[in-house]
């Protein structure tokens, strides 16, 4: 997608509060916050945050090819334009977007946003568009599907960078796609990589306890989620219409009350109680599935999915009314979309090597998210819940004592081992979890146990599995790596599962990744 724009012309085209005077007019060729990627024409945005600060390499950019800068802090020498801005993270999203001609205004655009089940109901959603034989894209923090082509969105999930995200929008636009469903998490809101998207609808699962080590208690939290909403007020009009609708889970007591009175829009909620606009009535669940009955004041509809649990309930729901309300689908389209997903990576996902019990990954990693999917795993067998997680390290601590709290109360065992420690002690880590546990009955060696080793983790976890019982792997999903010290290993909890069992059936398997905790001390991974 070979494309250049005069720099002139785009910051011309800005909001006001991001326009500046006196700038050349040259031609940029593509936008990069990493001077190790700049090519030749590129224009290096300099942002702060983190443990980095990208005005530190404004001349490893240069000699990489950078035309010009743009930046919050004073600079000057350079032998290129800088243009200085007040605050280039918030920038950058309008940049990205006024580069590639503003992609957002070009698509209907339906924004997913919640603490769990965000990239559920957005493959649902994707789903139903494509069985509507609406021409559909799909952003998630797994992947971005443009047609035929699937990208990877990267490592740790999160709403990619903003430039990126406008990269994708204006790839859909490319492609000639009309519709496109974008996963946000409160990450991409406080950071401002949405804001240039001009979404059309927003939908929001649930907003539970979560990321407080970043927005410091859970009315900031909400907060940043409700930034979706407040951005529909302010999308510009469309040639293709514009639904400006928000759609809010009625059951989710901790946010519907703020939301409802939040949204300054066309509204709906959707629920299991009487009082929903959308409501689910006749649910009945299996190992296979869940069926019910989707029904509201103009239609009633059968809905079958092959995705398990409540929590899945609630978002086909919210994928449905989306659909029917805010892109008048009819509801029977809508329902054959849901029945054709086959399912979603590492979400529930089954590891089925010819054992007498149910294997099972799931990304997991918040206690809401836990509590459900140990509730889904009740619903699915008549033995025992055996679950493995961890709580990650330079994260939100409070979740440790939580999860561990959840499953010894929802578990029948529970096996605690590591989930990206970082540079924090994971023996430090796994004591704080097994008090979790020990507060709601659990007796450590009886049922439950601490495995620092997450591949040995999944092996004990499936040693002590009988005929019946299912083994529940949570909080890495589909993710493709974990953190020791500051060094990325490539881990999949998949393929671990799968390596275990091979060993346990002694069929042939993949081989166990590789963590450094199988065989270092932890004094020298944390170091590196």
């Amino acid at each position: 997608m070979p494309h250049q724009k005069s720099l002139q012309q785009l910051f011309f085209e800005l909001p006001h509060p991001f326009r500046v005077q006196d700038v050349p007019n040259i031609a940029i060729k593509g936008i990069s916050l990493d001077s190790r990627v700049i090519k030749p024409g590129h224009l290096f945005v300099a942002m702060t945050g983190g443990t980095l600060d990208g005005h530190n390499y404004i001349q490893k950019a240069i000699d990489n090819g950078a035309v010009a800068i743009v930046g919050e802090k004073d600079v000057t020498g350079l032998s290129v334009p800088y243009i200085r801005l007040e605050n280039t993270r918030r920038a950058l999203t309008w940049i990205a977007g006024s580069f590639y001609e503003w992609p957002g205004r070009k698509l209907t655009v339906i924004g997913v946003t919640g603490t769990d089940g965000k990239t559920t109901t957005t493959n649902l959603l994707h789903r139903i568009l494509l069985t509507a034989n609406i021409k559909a894209g799909m952003i998630s923090t797994v992947n971005a599907v443009i047609g035929d082509e699937v990208l990877d969105t990267g490592f740790h999930v999160t709403t990619p960078d903003a430039h990126d995200v406008q990269r994708y929008l204006a790839k859909m636009v490319e492609a000639g796609l009309t519709h496109v469903v974008l996963e946000t998490t409160s990450h991409g809101w406080s950071q401002h990589r949405v804001d240039a998207c001009e979404f059309d609808i927003g939908v929001v699962t649930n907003i539970t306890h979560e990321h407080m080590n970043e927005h410091g208690n859970y009315e900031n939290y909400r907060a940043a989620k409700a930034r979706l909403f407040a951005s529909l007020e302010n999308t510009l009009d469309k040639s293709q219409g514009n639904p400006r609708l928000g759609v809010i889970n009625r059951d989710d007591v901790k946010s519907f009350d703020f939301l409802n009175d939040f949204i300054k829009v066309n509204k709906l909620n959707y629920g299991l109680g009487e009082g929903a606009d959308v409501r689910a009535v006749n649910i009945s669940y299996s190992p296979s599935g869940i069926h019910f009955t989707a029904q509201s004041k103009d239609f009633q509809v059968d809905v079958t999915s092959k995705l398990v649990g409540a929590f899945n309930v609630s978002n086909c729901l919210a994928a449905l009314t989306t659909a029917v309300y805010g892109l008048n689908i009819e509801p029977e389209v809508a329902a054959r979309g849901i029945a054709s997903l086959e399912g979603i990576p590492g979400r529930m996902e089954r590891i089925d090597m010819g054992q007498n019990f149910t294997a099972i990954v799931d990304f997991a990693h918040t206690p809401n998210a836990l509590k459900v999917a140990l509730e889904a795993a009740r619903t699915m067998i008549s033995g025992r819940v055996i679950s493995v997680f961890g709580s990650a390290g330079l994260r939100d601590k409070e979740k440790r004592r939580m999860m561990a709290e959840t499953s010894a109360e929802l578990a029948d065992l529970t096996v605690l081992t590591a989930e990206d420690p970082r540079t924090e002690s994971l023996e430090e880590i796994l004591e704080e979890m097994g008090a979790g546990s020990k507060s709601r009955g659990g007796i450590d060696g009886e049922t439950f146990w601490r495995v620092a080793d997450r591949g040995e983790a999944i092996r004990f976890a499936l040693r002590l599995a009988r005929p019946g019982d299912i083994v529940l792997s949570c909080g890495k999903g589909h993710e493709q790596s974990m953190c020791f010290g500051r060094t990325e290993y490539l881990w999949d909890d998949r393929t671990a599962m799968r390596a275990a069992l091979a060993e346990l059936l002694g069929v042939v398997g993949p081989q166990m990744p590789y963590l450094p905790s199988s065989d270092k001390p932890e004094e020298e991974w944390r170091k590196g």
